[in-house]
């Protein structure tokens, strides 16, 4: 009975120095070394007594982000002149054009989309001259600055039919004439035709501009009012 007290008070010191370290009386405890090679070794349970490590939790970092702020810039438009083609008369929308035979200046239209020159002719009139068809009509002002009425007689080089949208195909009579315009002159065929309706006498097309003359319609009167040849 004595023996059993004693071995009560041996498991009680155990437990109060602490339950790593109990061991009964006829337990031996295990080496160290082999403890520690079995704590080691992956796979393996640790033997009884060995403490594993606290397990600390594994926080990941929060990928950065970067706010890019993108500005447009905004430019006003500017117009620089530079010289569009090498040799060639820039012309506006509107120029003045001096024409021959009648010696007058006239406000001209300068249309791309016409293949031949128009005039405007009043009081048309066809008759014959050493065998060969003439036309005479009389040519009014035409806001170049003069307010004369001007009578014109040439011969007919040919016929041409035009049509415009909402009116009758007509029949115009073709003529050579003289256009000049700043530096340039050229001898076109022009069509006559009453263009009374027109706000200019004259149409500009595109046999006198053809490998001489470049167009900005954004301008107008560019050449200037163009000098009359002196009559002998």
């Amino acid at each position: 009975m004595r023996n059993f007290s004693h071995l009560w008070l041996v498991l009680a010191a155990q437990l109060l120095a602490g339950c790593e370290s109990l061991h009964m009386p006829w337990q031996q405890p295990a080496p160290a070394s082999s403890a520690s090679a079995v704590a080691g070794e992956p796979g393996r349970t640790p033997a009884p007594g060995v403490q594993c490590p606290a397990q600390e939790p594994v926080v990941c970092a929060e990928p950065e982000v970067k706010v890019v702020e993108r500005v447009i810039e905004r430019t006003h438009e500017k117009i620089v002149e530079v010289p569009v083609a090498k040799d060639k008369l820039v012309l506006g929308a509107v120029e003045r054009f001096a024409i021959e035979p009648g010696g007058v200046i006239l406000d001209s239209l300068i249309d791309t989309g016409a293949a031949t020159s128009s005039l405007n002719a009043q009081e048309l009139t066809h008759f014959e001259r050493d065998g060969k068809e003439w036309v005479r009509f009389l040519l009014p002002p035409g806001g170049g600055g003069e307010n004369r009425v001007v009578s014109i007689e040439l011969p007919v080089k040919r016929y041409v039919r035009v049509a415009r949208p909402g009116f009758d195909r007509q029949r115009r009579p073709i003529v050579d004439l003289s256009l000049n315009v700043g530096q340039v002159t050229h001898m076109v065929e022009v069509n006559l035709t009453d263009r009374s309706d027109a706000n200019y006498p004259l149409l500009v097309g595109r046999n006198f501009l053809k490998d001489s003359a470049v167009v900005d319609v954004s301008r107008r009167h560019v050449q200037g009012t163009p000098q009359l040849p002196e009559s002998k």
